[in-house]
């Protein structure tokens, strides 16, 4: 434990007899024996005994609730003076049956409470920034602490669960709705090139398939203009020798856009528009790399058919930064 006990809170008693500055650090509360000593109103011995006996009895373990920090006495000397954090306190409040503690257990909880979710609050911008590794740990540190100062019921719980399993989504989310997803410098090597004819021949074994099963008619696939040749060719051109959409991940994100929003079908645009993305990650070795399952598939068809076209290029980062497995 660092010297500095963190920052420091005055509580007041609600008779107004007792003023005691409260360290807030490592989300929790910290006061001496002398401090305990007062909240209580009962002699310093009697506190210490309390705590011997909290420590013998293993109900809590000492390393883990006292902190040394180094403070100077009126004598003007230094000495290290042993802080008891909140779980102690707590055990100690309980054994002298002191009205005051648990007045001092509400206000500490409340305290901790609002520390970690205003902190939260203010921050999430920036840690969703770190990425969502990062983000999901405080999310986790914050259910863990709530729970462990018992200021969650069951039901608070399983919310705490669902936004720590998810973290990431909410991360994806809060750049979508800021327009702020970062553009990513690098991806996979593009392997595999699409061969038109291999895609013509591709799209017919779809719509064979889906025929087969009553979901397509005979406009499914059925090319309009020179539509499907000049998407094919759009996301292989280059620029100075250079490919224009360098990596699988910018490949694979243009295919799917521009499949179902320039319509190169009669029918069936964002289906083959989703099964050709899904084709040219495998060709290219990545569809088991990605966390792209069914229902996130359609939910990124549907999204990019009802996007509008100003919206295009948040459209591909959206779908790279999910390939990407940011």
């Amino acid at each position: 434990m660092n010297s500095d006990l963190g920052e420091l809170i005055l509580y007041q008693t609600e008779d107004g007899q007792a003023s005691i500055d409260v360290h807030l650090k490592d989300e929790t509360i910290w006061l001496s024996l002398n401090q305990m000593a007062e909240l209580f109103e009962r002699d310093k011995s009697v506190v210490s005994r309390h705590l011997r006996n909290i420590f013998q009895s293993c109900e809590l373990e000492k390393a883990a609730v006292v902190a040394k920090n180094a403070t100077t006495a009126a004598d003007g000397k230094t000495y290290q003076v042993e802080f008891f954090n909140l779980d102690a306190i707590i055990s100690v409040g309980y054994r002298v049956n002191s009205k005051r503690g648990t007045q001092f257990r509400i206000w500490a909880t409340s305290v901790i409470k609002n520390h970690l979710v205003k902190g939260y609050t203010i921050h999430h911008k920036r840690l969703a920034e770190k990425g969502a590794g990062e983000l999901k740990q405080v999310l986790s540190l914050l259910s863990h602490t709530l729970e462990g100062h018992e200021l969650v019921n069951d039901e608070s719980r399983a919310v705490l669960d669902i936004i720590n399993q998810y973290a990431g989504t909410w991360k994806i989310l809060l750049q979508y709705d800021e327009d702020n997803f970062p553009s990513l410098e690098s991806g996979h090597e593009s392997k595999t090139a699409l061969d038109l004819a291999n895609v013509r021949n591709a799209i017919s074994s779809l719509r064979e398939e889906l025929a087969a099963r009553g979901e397509a008619t005979s406009l499914f696939g059925q090319e309009r203009g020179e539509g499907l040749s000049g998407i094919i060719g759009a996301i292989h051109q280059t620029f100075g020798g250079q490919d224009l959409y360098p990596s699988v991940e910018e490949k694979a994100a243009h295919l799917l856009y521009f499949v179902i929003k320039d319509h190169p079908f009669s029918d069936g645009n964002k289906r083959i528009g989703s099964f050709l993305f899904v084709l040219f990650l495998q060709r290219n070795a990545l569809l088991e790399q990605q966390n792209i399952d069914n229902k996130s598939l359609v939910a990124l068809a549907l999204l990019t058919a009802a996007s509008d076209p100003v919206q295009k290029d948040l459209l591909i980062r959206l779908i790279m930064n999910l390939l990407e497995g940011v």
